[in-house]
C-alpha cells in the first residue's frame, strides 16, 4: 500500500501511523518534519511552500516504489504540505511498516532524503530582517 498526499490542511501524526499499522508489521518507522524557529543562527517567522503539484505527486510515488523494492516493506505513506507554515507546524510525515525495524528505519531515511534531492517542492523561509528561497535541490 502506498499513500501519497500533497495538501494544503494541516497534516494528521496519529492517523498517519495508524494508516502504515498492520497485524505483519513488527517495525514501523516515522519521520515527521517540524518548522523549527532558527535558520544559521537567523529567527524563522514562517515557511512558505510551493509544489508543481503534478510532478511531486508522480515523484513522491516513484520514491514509495523505490522504496518497496530495495526493502520488504508492508506499506508507506508521505505526505507533504504546501502554503504557509508557522514555527512548530508539520510540513512533512513519512510512514513505513515493515516486517523487521531495519528496512523500516533504512526506507524511512531513504524515502525523506530523496524526497529532498528530486520533489519538485519548493521553501521560501521567511526571516526578521528578508526571505530566502533554499535550494531544493542542490
Amino acid at each position: 500500500m502506498i499513500d501519497i498526499l500533497l495538501t494544503s490542511q494541516t497534516l494528521n501524526i496519529t492517523g498517519c501511523a495508524d494508516a502504515v499499522m498492520s497485524p505483519q508489521s513488527g517495525g514501523i518507522d516515522l519521520f515527521i518534519g517540524t518548522v523549527r524557529d532558527a535558520t544559521k543562527g537567523k529567527t524563522v517567522l514562517r515557511l512558505e511552500f510551493e509544489a508543481y503539484e503534478p510532478m511531486a505527486k508522480s515523484e513522491m510515488n516513484k520514491i514509495a516504489l523505490q522504496a518497496m523494492e530495495k526493502w520488504p516493506l508492508h506499506k508507506v505513506l508521505i505526505h507533504h504540505r504546501i502554503g504557509v507554515l508557522e514555527v512548530g507546524e508539520v510540513p512533512v510525515i513519512i510512514a513505513v511498516s515493515a516486517a523487521h525495524r531495519a528496512a523500516a528505519f533504512d526506507a524511512c531515511r531513504f524515502i525523506i532524503d530523496t524526497l529532498k534531492l528530486t520533489v519538485p517542492i519548493w521553501k521560501k523561509e521567511i526571516f526578521e530582517d528578508g526571505e530566502v528561497w533554499v535550494a531544493a535541490h542542490p
